[in-house]
């Protein structure tokens, strides 16, 4: 396993996310255990499972590190990831996505008439929730979305799971992470 920056991170999963089901990818997300930041798992079942580990050291600069910790999602990796709604009758709420910029004017004009159309017919269509996300997610060339399991000011229990089967990983990420940290001074308060 090889630590690295965050956004390195999410770069491969857009590079995974091209040539494969880009609507494939989980995701479990929540505050850290015993420290200032975010935990994050991005999971797909031929790319594998990334965690993510993240702080912001300010409004403006998010900072972290993360890793490729399994090559795939194995059967006992499966249940710790949520599902898409009407899989197996589960409902899990959240939703997320990895986006990237247009690369030129042409790819954004193209971009906007794809959304402008997706909304259009489903505004006159009857539809669910999840069909639109997942049309305006085609729509907008995604390399990856789907179900997440997100708690903004706790732990999803599916969180715990995870880290635990990752506790190697998730204490070297830590460590990591702290060290970021505690070299931007984020972690003093005011004196």
């Amino acid at each position: 396993m090889r630590v690295r920056d965050w956004q390195d991170i999410l770069s491969e999963v857009v590079e995974d996310g091209r040539g494969r089901d880009p609507d494939a990818w989980r995701a479990v997300a929540g505050t850290r255990r015993r420290s200032l930041g975010e935990d994050l798992f991005l999971a797909h079942p031929n790319a594998g499972v990334y965690q993510l580990k993240t702080y912001a050291k300010n409004p403006y600069e998010v900072r972290g590190v993360g890793a490729r910790v399994a090559r795939r999602i194995d059967d006992d990796l499966d249940p710790l990831f949520p599902r898409r709604r009407g899989d197996d009758g589960e409902n899990d709420a959240g939703r997320f996505a990895v986006q990237q910029p247009p690369e030129d004017e042409s790819q954004a004009e193209s971009m906007a008439r794809r959304l402008e159309e997706t909304v259009r017919v489903h505004a006159d269509t009857p539809t669910t929730a999840d069909d639109f996300f997942t049309d305006v997610m085609e729509a907008l060339e995604s390399p990856a979305f789907g179900p997440m399991d997100y708690e903004f000011d706790a732990r999803p229990d599916r969180l715990d799971d995870l880290a635990d089967e990752f506790a190697d990983a998730d204490e070297l990420l830590s460590t990591d992470l702290d060290d970021l940290i505690e070299s931007d001074g984020v972690d003093r308060g005011f004196q």
